[in-house]
């Protein structure tokens, strides 16, 4: 790496954590909000600011069962240390909420290269309106960046703006897209673009599929006749399901996660939207309650507003 190379990545590491930081500038202000008036008049952190801190943390989206879990460990703490102030407590919550995404996330992100696994073959899920296709257009551009060749597969066919959005993402960034008419078999469509992608030497596939939450029989027969034709022309594919969520939707997208994950088996989660909510507690509630790794967080609307998710970065831009 050069000189040059070496402060170009430095900036653009700069230009992520601003991005970061801004984008959760509404849940960071939602959340400190409320924690404010926990503390106030109180100089120890006892039962009453427990039970206090208990409401913020679930009406900031975080879930009840993750809320408890972290009330759990901090009373431990209390217990153990036998006095500690509320000026200590932003620090404990912050250790406790750390420990707790490294609990369930089983790899560190850190790079958009995908080293010997050629093609690697993500398949797309998550309902319509979610920011799905937009994720994908930037998750293209973000690869193609890193210097992989991608091919992009629109098989969400039931939808011609879908269709028409992917091929507006691949003239955008400069990816090939695979297409066939509205109504066409979405599984027809994916074996298109593993050949193709095998063919041209690709480095990534990323297949789109519908985004209808019709009976959980239905979604799971179609996402598993998907695979199926996928692995007759790369076996072991998709090496990524991974399954779009709306952080604006706080407590809906547990749900939808909830949905997608008992139809297909999803290993990868894409938080969108983080910029316009303050529902950004509902990245750890999902991380904790699922056991799937965030890969991919949206703080923003231009098209390197897509990161790979560091835990410890989030954190630390959440108690900034």
């Amino acid at each position: 790496m050069g000189l040059f190379d070496f402060f170009k990545k430095k900036e653009s590491t700069q230009q992520e954590q601003q991005a970061l930081d801004t984008g959760l500038e509404k849940t960071k202000d939602n959340f400190f909000s409320k924690l404010t008036k926990v503390v106030a008049g109180k100089s120890t952190v006892d039962d009453d600011v427990l039970d206090d801190l208990e409401e913020v943390l679930v009406t900031s989206d975080v879930g009840v069962s993750t809320t408890l879990k972290i009330i759990g460990r901090i009373q431990e703490r209390v217990a153990k240390d036998k006095y500690v102030g509320t000026s200590e407590l932003n620090g404990l919550l912050k250790d406790e909420i750390q420990k707790l995404l490294a609990e369930n996330n089983s790899n560190d992100f850190r790079t958009f290269e995908y080293g010997t696994q050629k093609p690697y073959v993500i398949m797309v899920v998550g309902v319509n309106g979610v920011g799905k296709t937009t994720t994908i257009g930037k998750l293209a551009h973000k690869l193609k960046q890193a210097g992989n060749q991608v091919v992009l597969g629109a098989a969400d066919t039931f939808r011609a703006a879908a269709v028409d959005q992917i091929k507006l993402w691949g003239e955008r960034v400069g990816v090939k897209v695979v297409a066939q008419a509205m109504g066409s078999d979405p599984a027809s469509v994916a074996f298109d673009t593993l050949r193709s992608a095998v063919s041209n030497g690709d480095d990534v596939a990323i297949i789109d599929t519908a985004g209808r939450l019709h009976n959980k029989v239905g979604l799971m027969n179609e996402l598993t006749k998907i695979k199926n034709v996928m692995q007759k022309v790369i076996p072991g594919a998709p090496h990524e399901i991974l399954l779009v969520l709306d952080a604006s939707t706080g407590q809906n997208a547990i749900e939808q996660c909830k949905q997608f994950t008992e139809a297909t088996a999803v290993n990868a989660l894409a938080l969108t939207k983080l910029d316009g909510t303050a529902k950004g507690g509902v990245v750890i509630g999902i991380s904790d309650q699922f056991k799937i790794p965030v890969k991919y967080i949206g703080v923003g609307e231009g098209v390197d507003h897509l990161q790979l998710f560091d835990r410890n970065e989030f954190v630390n831009s959440l108690f900034k």
